[in-house]
């Protein structure tokens, strides 16, 4: 048996910090909380999430790589311009790919699992009530998480991971109706679920999805986002 070098661990968790750094800036410009022509400081990302500099410079780098940041001589990192129209883009995709796992979940679908899938529900709406939004989250990755998996599609469970990295979960509470919009969305697909209806499972999660790619877009606009013209 081979067995990995200290140092390879130290680098694993190196990556995995950076991973989780890139995360935390994706929902902060998703979020709106910092926007093109203000200045990601690299100290200040440190000191919020409590590490060193270092996979925070990593993370930037990486988003650079994907188009998300930029990065201007001396000066350091920057949100890249986003436009309403990368944000329906992505919503867009996103919507795409839940929606054919939804259907394809509900032809496989357990009793066991709509069980769950209640349960999950009844939790987000609590969460709801109370405005708890850590739980809130919870409840709505492990409601979307759930229908993925009952999907038994990897590949494509795969592509939507890629896109719904982009979706601000961690700020959820910051924006008006989205936990709302969770809860009523929900139902719907649920019953189409519960009816074994591939077609309105499909058709149900992916106005989810665009709504809440909707309410993000109100969300910015609300917080004067493109007030400067971009479209």
């Amino acid at each position: 048996m081979t067995v990995a070098p200290s140092g390879g661990r130290a680098l694993g968790r190196r990556r995995q910090l950076s991973d989780e750094v890139a995360a935390y800036v994706r929902e902060l410009i998703m979020s709106g909380q910092v926007g093109h022509g203000e200045f990601l400081r690299l100290e200040r990302i440190a000191d919020d999430l409590g590490i060193s500099v270092t996979p925070v410079r990593e993370a930037l780098l990486s988003l650079r790589g994907e188009g998300f940041v930029t990065l201007e001589p001396r000066r350091g990192f920057m949100p890249a311009p986003l436009t309403r129209q990368d944000v329906q883009d992505l919503f867009e995709a996103q919507a795409y790919f839940a929606g054919e796992l939804a259907a394809r979940a509900a032809e496989k679908i357990t009793e066991a699992e709509l069980e769950s899938l209640a349960r999950t529900q009844a939790l987000l709406e609590r969460a709801s009530e109370t405005r708890d939004s850590d739980a809130i989250e919870a409840a709505n990755h492990q409601f979307h998480r759930v229908v993925n998996l009952c999907a038994d599609s990897p590949k494509t469970a795969w592509l939507l991971r890629l896109v719904v990295r982009y979706a601000p979960r961690r700020f959820y509470s910051s924006i008006q109706g989205w936990p709302q919009a969770s809860v009523d969305d929900h139902h719907l697909v649920l019953a189409a679920l519960r009816a074994g209806d591939a077609g309105a499972a499909r058709h149900a999660m992916r106005a989810h999805i665009r709504h809440a790619g909707t309410l993000l877009v109100v969300h910015l606009e609300g917080q004067g986002f493109w007030e400067d013209g971009r479209e």
